[in-house]
């Protein structure tokens, strides 16, 4: 599916498809944002090198799983970034990778599936955005999409607290398999949030020619964006370490609670030890035991048991080891 939005040289603005391109060729003052959406390989190459697009760049854009990344060119600016198609407070996400082409008078961005920050753009925000320049709306499909990421990961710091108070009351093996679950995923959104945060510091960093560092708005519409993936980086460290720190607890608890019953086991043993090697000792009914034909021996040996058994109860509770 091809949308296109057009900004003529007057200022009027319109949305149509493929028709678009030609009267964006034939008015200098025009810009236009094209946006492909599953759109074939085949199909995107043809349009992407009518535009003059580097065969690498394109390259990289159809590669799959391809780290974020940005990369001038003579004629473009390519920008790999990692969106999401669908995104939820157990952080159970589906990235989608979003290419956009910024040139001087044109953006291409081509996406496989649903992008839910292009078409809120499309919808709303893209004529104004457009108005500005092309980069500011490449810019802003970026800060829109770290929005959705935003909203979520605060959902999830509300079910992470829920979670750490059922572990603090109740810990159970499902829990922390949630938790270990939770940790995973973090870490690989950690990963893609480190991506973006380095794009945006080569922005802020380096003068890109469709990305201009001396043009005011441009280089606000960059702060924003890399201040809102610092703050995403940063609450999945957080939520990364939490998950941890949770983690660490609850095998220090296991650790302890095992460890109260294995001294708990040991005291019994440490009674029943010699209470047992007594029994063995008479228990062997050799013909030369003299205690054997002692008539209250039995009583007698009973009772020293029963003393000792008493003696090491009294001397293991003064240690607090009951």
């Amino acid at each position: 599916m091809m949308r296109t939005l057009l900004l003529e040289a007057d200022g009027r603005v319109t949305r149509g498809g493929e028709e678009l391109i030609a009267r964006w060729h034939d008015e200098a003052g025009s810009r236009i944002w094209i946006d492909l959406q599953g759109e074939g390989q085949a199909r995107e190459r043809e349009l992407l090198e009518a535009f003059d697009c580097h065969p690498l760049a394109i390259d990289d854009a159809h590669r799959e799983r391809h780290p974020p990344k940005i990369e001038e060119f003579e004629t473009h600016t390519l920008v790999l970034y990692r969106g999401i198609s669908s995104f939820d407070a157990e952080l159970n996400f589906a990235p989608q990778q979003i290419a956009f082409f910024l040139g001087e008078r044109f953006l291409i961005s081509l996406h496989p599936g649903l992008a839910l920050s292009v078409d809120r753009l499309l919808a709303h925000e893209g004529e104004t955005l457009l108005r500005r320049s092309a980069e500011h709306v490449a810019l802003r499909v970026m800060y829109v999409s770290a929005g959705y990421y935003l909203d979520s990961l605060l959902e999830f710091e509300n079910a992470l607290s829920d979670l750490e108070d059922e572990l603090m009351e109740d810990g159970s093996d499902a829990l922390m398999r949630r938790v270990i679950a939770y940790r995973s995923r973090l870490v690989k959104m950690r990963r893609v949030f480190r991506y973006h945060v380095g794009i945006t510091q080569e922005l802020t960093a380096y003068d890109y020619e469709h990305l201009p560092r001396d043009n005011e708005d441009t280089l606000h519409a960059i702060n924003d964006v890399h201040e809102r993936f610092e703050r995403l980086h940063s609450l999945t460290q957080m939520y990364y370490d939490i998950c941890g720190d949770l983690i660490d607890g609850y095998i220090s608890l296991s650790s302890h609670q095992l460890n109260i019953t294995m001294r708990v086991l040991t005291v019994i043993t440490a009674i029943f030890v010699p209470l047992t090697f007594i029994a063995g000792v008479y228990g062997m009914n050799f013909a030369h035991m003299p205690e054997l034909a002692y008539r209250w021996g039995y009583f007698v040996v009973l009772g020293m048991m029963f003393a000792i058994g008493l003696c090491l109860l009294w001397l293991f509770r003064r240690r607090k080891w009951l």
